[in-house]
């Protein structure tokens, strides 16, 4: 496992004394990745002992990634451990839709649905997909623990002076008013957007190559199909620390 302290950062914003907050980006079926970020946050908290310690995951648990199924299992196991906050991510949003809809499949299979089908046992062809066959085979072999924790997703989490969403919110619109779907998809006018949206958004769903910290909003999807990284950000009082697990580089 390798780990580095990426940055340091005091801030206004803050969250309750004496409480350690955990919050990991999208992790894309990267299980693996996942075990070592928990191995840190361990590490962590035996070191520093806070009064309480919370973990927030953002969204886009499955899909592209070679372990999708795991990946839940370890999320699972972690929320009868810790206190736990899930957000939907896109991806989970597009899987509920599939196992509704047979006409989504393909689009789905596009966006790297095949290694989650795979994760479960479910054999996806090269060619002549029929997705109402591999809706009903993937229904069968969901888990119902699996199933249960994707309905019970939530769109957001507040935390202090934080927010934590999928994606981002929509500028000029009251936090209390952001649509799921900006919170889950929202790219621009977001990325771009300099507002004070009075709490500091904390997001994912863009890759960036490295943590992105700014007064307003805080990126933490590193890539980690495609880079072998996985970032954590770690908040205590007013200060943010992110680091990373797996490749250096």
């Amino acid at each position: 496992m390798f780990s580095r302290l990426l940055s340091r950062v005091d801030q206004r914003a803050r969250i309750p004394d004496g409480l350690a907050l955990y919050a990991i980006g999208d992790i894309h079926g990267c299980a693996d990745l996942l075990a070592d970020a928990f191995a840190l946050i361990d590490e962590d908290i035996a070191r520093t002992r806070p009064e309480r310690a919370i973990h927030v995951f953002l969204g886009d648990y499955i899909d592209r990634g070679p372990d999708s199924r795991r990946t839940l299992d370890l999320l699972l196991a972690r929320a009868r451990r810790h206190p736990s906050a899930f957000v939907r991510g896109n991806h989970e949003a597009i899987l509920s839709d599939v196992l509704r809809r047979d006409d989504l499949v393909s689009d789905w299979l596009r966006l790297g649905g095949s290694t989650t089908l795979m994760s479960y046992d479910v054999l996806v062809p090269r060619t002549n997909v029929d997705g109402a066959e591999l809706r009903r085979s993937l229904a069968q072999a969901l888990p119902r623990a699996h199933a249960d924790f994707l309905a019970a997703l939530r769109p957001s989490f507040t935390c202090g002076d934080f927010l934590f969403v999928h994606a981002g919110v929509r500028p000029g619109v009251p936090l209390a008013e952001q649509s799921e779907e900006d919170m889950m998809w929202i790219r621009e006018p977001f990325l771009s957007s300099t507002e004070d949206f009075g709490k500091v958004v904390v997001h994912g769903h863009t890759p960036v190559r490295e943590p992105d910290i700014r007064d307003h909003r805080i990126n933490i999807d590193v890539g980690a199909y495609a880079t072998g990284r996985l970032a954590v950000l770690v908040i205590r009082g007013h200060t943010t620390d992110i680091r990373t697990v797996g490749r250096s580089g």
